[in-house]
C-alpha cells in the first residue's frame, strides 16, 4: 500500500511547474572523487569562503558521528567556514526544533553517502527535513554523493534495506523530492549499472530518470542542470528514442529538466545530439 501511495506522489509531483528547486542550487554527485572542480562549484554555490555548511552523514553505517566526519574536514579544507555535523537514528530526535537549529544558519547542506533508507528512516516527515529545505528556499544549495544524490529525487530507488540491488522497494520510494517527478541512481557506469533504471521508467511512463556516474555531477538550478566532472550522465525516458532506453549528457552539456532537451535545441533529445 506504500509503495502504490508512493507511485501516485511521483505522478502528482509531476504537474509542478518547475522539476529543480524554484530558489538555491543542487549538487548532485554520482559517487567516488569529488575532484577540485566538484569541490569548487560547492562552496561557490554556498556563497564563496566563510560559508556556514552542515554536514549530514546518516546514510553511512556508524551509530555515532562527530564533528571531525571526514566530509566536514574535507569541506574545511576547500573554504567553509562553520562546518557542523548533524546526525541521528532517532526520528522524534530529528523533529525536535533544538536539533534541526544549525540548519537556520547555514548556507549549504551535504549529504555524505552510504545507504539512502538510512536518510528516509531519520528524516522523513520531520522538523529537520523541512528545515533543510529552507535553506533551498534562502537561496542556499543542497549536495551529496550516492545515496546522498538519489535522496535529492522525488522517486527512491536502491531504497531497500535487504540490499542495493533492488530498484523499486515498497515503504521506500519517496525521496526528499528536491528534483520533482525525477529518480536519481549513482556509481552508473563505475558499477555497470546503465540499464537498471530502464525497467523504473516503464513502471513509471512520466518519470525522469538521471543515472550520475562516479566523479561526475549535476549542477541544478531551476529546471537548468549542468553536467560537470570527468565522466557521464545517463538521461531516461519512457518514450526515449534511443535504443538502450537511455543516452548520455557529456561533462560541459546543459539539459531542460522541463523540456527533456540539451539546451539550445528545438528537440527532445531522444538520444540525438
Amino acid at each position: 500500500m506504500r509503495g502504490m501511495a508512493a507511485g501516485l506522489l511521483v505522478v502528482s509531483l509531476l504537474g509542478a511547474a518547475e522539476v529543480g528547486p524554484e530558489r538555491g542550487a543542487l549538487l548532485v554527485v554520482g559517487g567516488g572523487e569529488l575532484g577540485a572542480e566538484i569541490r569548487r562549484t560547492f562552496l561557490e554555490l554556498a556563497g564563496g569562503q566563510g560559508a556556514a555548511l552542515v554536514v549530514i552523514p546518516t546514510a553511512g553505517e556508524e551509530e555515532r558521528y562527530g564533528q571531525d566526519h571526514r566530509d566536514a574536514e574535507m569541506w574545511r579544507g576547500v573554504g567553509f567556514g562553520e562546518v557542523t555535523v548533524l546526525h541521528t537514528r532517532d526520528k522524534a530526535q530529528a523533529d525536535k526544533e533544538s536539533f534541526a537549529a544549525p540548519l537556520r544558519r547555514g548556507k549549504a547542506v551535504w549529504f555524505s553517502g552510504g545507504r539512502q533508507w538510512r536518510l528516509v528512516d531519520s528524516y522523513l516527515g520531520t522538523r529537520t527535513q523541512r528545515e533543510i529545505e529552507a535553506v533551498l528556499e534562502r537561496g542556499g544549495v543542497i549536495g551529496g554523493t550516492s545515496a546522498g544524490a538519489t535522496i535529492q529525487g522525488s522517486y527512491l530507488v536502491r531504497g531497500a534495506r535487504e540490499g542495493n540491488t533492488i530498484m523499486m522497494a515498497p515503504g521506500y520510494e519517496q525521496g526528499f523530492g528536491y528534483l520533482r517527478g525525477v529518480a536519481v541512481d549513482q556509481h552508473l557506469i563505475a558499477r555497470n549499472r546503465e540499464r537498471d533504471l530502464v525497467p523504473v521508467v516503464a513502471r513509471f511512463p512520466k518519470l525522469l530518470g538521471l543515472g550520475i556516474d562516479e566523479g561526475t555531477a549535476l549542477v541544478v538550478r531551476g529546471d537548468r542542470a549542468r553536467v560537470i566532472g570527468v565522466s557521464k550522465v545517463a538521461v531516461y525516458e519512457h518514450a526515449s528514442r534511443a535504443a538502450e532506453g537511455y543516452y548520455f549528457l557529456e561533462a560541459g552539456e546543459e539539459f531542460d529538466l522541463r523540456l527533456r532537451r540539451r539546451v539550445g535545441t528545438l528537440q527532445n533529445a531522444g538520444g540525438v545530439k
